[in-house]
């Protein structure tokens, strides 16, 4: 038996991470610590003053354990990912994990792409960004290609030309084809200049040749070429003034505020990158247990910026927060330059620090209601799952389906929800290989294997993709004997996944869940049920979308002197 006070008693006084335990062995609280021994004992004196969410944590600890660590700074290390990783009841979390995309130009290339980058991996590559939304990234990519015309293909150049036909980028003026040959590597390099200047904001030289080229065409009476060229004009004006600010003197910069209630917090941020604006954002947290508002910031500021790769060179905030230096520290490791933390009394800085103010009061009066009824739809609706089926916690699942007609292009899909939410960049395809005709309890079976096979493999080579992750539950679409064909596949690989079926009614409509061999009711009025029928609409969706893929391809397979890697080419940029 854990005796708390022998235990107290053995605290060292050194830095390091402590974590409290509950009746059930759950983590409800991570906590780092200059001194363990003093931070540690703190919670369990006579004379404590911790306030009534502290006190109700401090009844619940059964026992604790600790991590010496050899400075503060990894213990701030070491308390981020263990609280990303527990998601402890009683610490202040970010209630939504963003990552921010980036617009990459290959330069280390002869011939360099510009690509949408999720991340920014440590290459050679030159990365701009995060941006704040994807669509913003795809939007400046369409725009590049009209502008510049160069490259997104994956082509290996020099090495390819003039093996291979131009793509259709070509043939809609929106690549120059370095892959033909067509340009010159040095005029080809300008192009890629004129990207770089684009992307650092550096747009005068581009509208005066563009608004040249819109009065020649309207002299020459071009009138359409003359319009496409205004068209252009006003899309980049249009990014140009989306992000106008003024006082920031050209330098990288985050500017974080909040505002709370009594169980939740929403901070604004706005990202400016090079004295522009890019964009702003805000985060939703669940306070921890009587936490301040310049605790909730600190939490933060430490949680946002250990999962982001990107770190500015200023970060000004709303209010004082403590550990400032050990931030700064952590903080300029990883940026590999210094990083201030700074709290603006005065002039232009104070007043974007009280513009974000505003903005997160403003976003949590008017989402409050909004995103309680979301948790519920989803987060709420996933912890029904977990209490109907007595799991202690359901926070990714996977459905599979089979599709085909008649046997014909058999195949299989994997839809991933996380937090009640789709998580389609998990989506898995699967075209069938073994199986002829209609066999849905073998394809099922084929489609199993390899998905959690290649999940051992990739797990053992550490691997970071989608399928290493494993879910906490697995979703059959049929009943019992889909739930026993993957738990022969899970058995016989020696995995330990819970496996639920739907059953069905006379009219194919779900009323309950088949799982450990026994049928459970489940209400169609709760949010659970709706949850599993959206994953269920979901998983078909995405099944008879890739059959219907494949019929596709096989029809302009049948076109007369069309290869196969022609056809999936026209099929691909048709249907992007």
């Amino acid at each position: 038996m854990f005796d708390i006070q022998e235990e107290l008693k053995k605290l060292p006084g050194k830095p390091g991470v402590y974590i409290m335990h509950d009746e059930k062995d759950e983590i409800i609280y991570v906590g780092k610590a200059v001194s363990l021994k003093n931070r540690v004992r703190q919670y369990f004196q006579s004379s404590r003053n911790l306030g009534i969410k502290k006190e109700q944590m401090v009844q619940q600890i059964a026992r604790f354990e600790y991590i010496i660590t050899d400075s503060e700074v990894e213990a701030l290390v070491l308390e981020c990912n263990l609280i990303k990783e527990h998601r402890p009841k009683y610490n202040t979390m970010l209630k939504d994990d963003k990552s921010y995309p980036f617009i990459e130009v290959t330069v280390d290339e002869e011939y360099p792409r510009v690509l949408f980058a999720r991340k920014q991996k440590k290459d050679k590559g030159k990365y701009f960004g995060p941006y704040t939304s994807a669509g913003a990234v795809k939007d400046s990519l369409e725009l590049i290609r009209k502008l510049y015309h160069v490259r997104t293909c994956s082509r290996n150049l020099p090495r390819d030309i003039g093996k291979e036909r131009p793509c259709l980028y070509y043939h809609i003026k929106q690549c120059q084809a370095p892959c033909q040959g067509y340009v010159s590597k040095e005029e080809y390099r300008a192009q890629i200049d004129g990207v770089l200047d684009f992307l650092n904001g550096d747009y005068k030289k581009l509208l005066k040749e563009l608004e040249q080229k819109m009065l020649a065409a309207s002299e020459e009476l071009k009138f359409e070429e003359a319009a496409d060229y205004r068209d252009l004009m006003q899309s980049i004006q249009k990014i140009g003034e989306r992000q106008k600010i003024t006082g920031s003197q050209g330098e990288d910069k985050d500017v974080i505020a909040l505002a709370a209630d009594e169980e939740d917090a929403v901070v604004q941020v706005f990202f400016i990158r090079d004295g522009k604006m890019i964009g702003r954002d805000h985060f939703y947290l669940r306070i921890a247990a009587d936490a301040s508002s310049s605790q909730v910031l600190l939490n933060f500021v430490k949680q946002f910026y250990a999962g982001t790769p990107f770190i500015p060179r200023e970060l000004m905030l709303q209010e004082e927060i403590e550990e400032i230096d050990v931030l700064e520290e952590w903080l300029s490791k990883k940026r590999g330059q210094r990083v201030h933390i700074r709290v603006p009394k005065k002039g232009t800085k104070e007043k974007l620090v009280e513009l974000a103010a505003k903005n997160a009061q403003m976003v949590l009066s008017q989402d409050r209601e909004k995103l309680k009824r979301e948790e519920g739809r989803t987060i709420g609706a996933m912890k029904e799952i977990a209490d109907l089926l007595e799991l202690k916690q359901v926070t990714r699942v996977e459905s599979y389906d089979i599709s085909n007609i008649s046997g014909f292009e058999s195949v299989g899909s994997m839809v991933v929800y996380e937090k009640g939410k789709p998580k389609k960049s998990d989506y898995r395809k699967f075209k069938i290989k073994s199986v002829k005709g209609p066999d849905d309890y073998a394809s099922m079976e084929e489609v199993l294997s390899r998905r959690f096979e290649r999940g051992l493999k990739e797990q053992q080579e550490e691997a970071e993709n989608g399928f290493s992750r494993f879910p906490d539950l697995i979703l059959m679409d049929g009943g019992k004997g889909q739930v026993h064909i993957a738990e022969q596949v899970l058995e016989k690989l020696g995995i330990d996944i819970p496996v639920c079926g739907m059953v069905k009614d006379d009219n194919h409509r779900t009323r309950g869940l088949y799982f450990h061999d026994r049928e459970i009711p489940i209400s169609h009025s709760t949010e659970g049920f709706k949850l599993i029928t959206r994953i269920q609409d979901e998983v078909h969706r995405f099944a008879i979308e890739y059959h219907r893929l494949l019929r596709s391809k096989g029809e302009l397979r049948q076109t007369p002197s069309m290869s196969e890697q022609a056809a999936k080419k026209v099929y691909e940029f048709f249907h992007q």
